[in-house]
């Protein structure tokens, strides 16, 4: 257990560093490098014999290696995509539900055939078809600041160019989002982690569990293809207010599952939840596009995901304390629900603040533009005044 939490761990945390390292080299190297590392994690992998090592190989190292690949793949679209970068979202991040529904019977499957071992050296087929897939990340958003420092020398940055772009926070729309985001996910990972446990805890092993991750993968997918396309529609910042309606229902739907006394109530929560997780997921990207621009969303999505990475890893275990001590997960549900309750809540703020951003940026070259013709005006008029004079003078003598 300890191996996958931390894999998953650090698949998040190492998101700033990797934000740093596709600003300064490019989501095509980043992303074949990532792939190639996660390639040699995966398959070292399967030849140790001991727990031990499996913290470094799986845990650190191919955790890491994913992460390098992950997130260039949500920042390459905006230098492909404007007008249906949700849509577009949707369709990728979808792909995730896909596997989410299938690999689970493959893997079981694979591994009662060929074993563990064998299962993992398998699944490196996948990581080499995302290492040869990043070859295919081809930038076309042109980076002044990077032509600037190339004029310089080919392996120098000009000095306006920040290694760790902290500037994203001057946002004020973004730090909103950035912080109310990681406060909804304190429990919004809870039901994902502990409802195979609670479903086992109240109908015994009489019922499928497997049919609730399946209606969750499923809904997911659908959620992320629907919701995508619909945010192509909201103008702005207001795509923001999908995110709150997705975490307001998922909050409420972890706190009707003590409720669900019947096997197939589960399954209508499951169904709901996966549909808004999937909008909560396929319109990060566009958000961020929105609130920072194209030139800084590489960071601004890197230092969400880090911050996303603390509530992901302490909810699920603080519900689990709940229910040891406890002895039902009832309480560590209800609890669950309130943190994206309030999480919503704070990103309703952001559509105002961003648009009176917008209008204060919008008055300021406005500002500058008129003094610039006043000035030129003015000067106009004196060389006018200057040459009449002059003539005048010539004409005289």
């Amino acid at each position: 257990a300890w191996v996958s939490s931390l894999s998953m761990g650090m698949v998040f945390f190492c998101s700033p560093i990797v934000s740093i390292f596709t600003d300064l080299f490019g989501c095509r190297k980043v992303a074949v490098i990532g792939a190639a590392v996660g390639l040699a994690g995966l398959l070292s992998s399967s030849f140790v014999s001991t727990i031990e090592p499996l913290y470094f190989t799986y845990g650190v190292l191919f955790a890491c290696g994913c992460s390098f690949a992950y997130q260039p793949s949500l920042v390459i679209l905006g230098h492909y995509f404007k007008k249906r970068l949700g849509l577009v979202n949707g369709i990728v991040t979808a792909g995730s539900s896909l596997f989410t529904v299938s690999l689970p019977f493959l893997l079981r499957a694979l591994i009662d055939s060929v074993g563990l071992f064998n299962t993992l050296r398998v699944l490196c087929i996948l990581m080499f078809i995302l290492f040869l897939a990043g070859f295919t990340y081809k930038p076309l958003v042109s980076n002044t600041k990077d032509e600037e420092g190339g004029k310089k020398g080919k392996f120098r940055f000009s000095s306006e160019k920040k290694i760790c772009n902290f500037s994203v926070f001057r946002v004020l729309s973004y730090r909103i989002w950035a912080f109310g985001i990681p406060a909804a996910l304190f429990g919004y990972f809870v039901p994902y982690v502990h409802l195979m446990k609670h479903v086992e805890d109240r109908f015994g092993n009489s019922v499928p569990e497997e049919v609730l991750l399946l209606c969750l993968g499923i809904t997911s997918g659908v959620g992320r293809l629907i919701f995508g396309r619909v945010a192509d529609y909201i103008p702005g910042a207001k795509k923001v207010y999908l995110q709150v309606a997705s975490f307001f229902f998922i909050g409420l739907m972890s706190m009707m599952i003590p409720l669900c006394h019947v096997f197939g109530g589960l399954i209508a929560v499951c169904l709901f939840m996966g549909l808004f997780d999937g909008c909560f997921i396929c319109i990060m990207a566009p958000i961020a596009f929105e609130l920072v621009g194209a030139q800084d969303v590489s960071q601004a999505i890197g230092f969400l995901l880090g911050l996303m990475s603390i509530p992901m890893t302490v909810g699920p275990p603080i519900a689990g304390l709940l229910r040891d001590r406890l002895g039902t997960y009832d309480v560590a549900f209800y609890l669950a629900g309130v943190p994206p309750l309030i999480g919503g809540a704070i990103l309703c703020f952001i559509p105002w603040v961003h648009e009176r951003q917008k209008l204060k940026e919008r008055a300021k070259p406005v500002d500058g533009d008129t003094t610039e013709k006043m000035l030129e005006n003015e000067s106009t008029l004196m060389s006018d005044a200057t040459e009449k004079a002059v003539k005048e003078m010539e004409s005289g003598f």
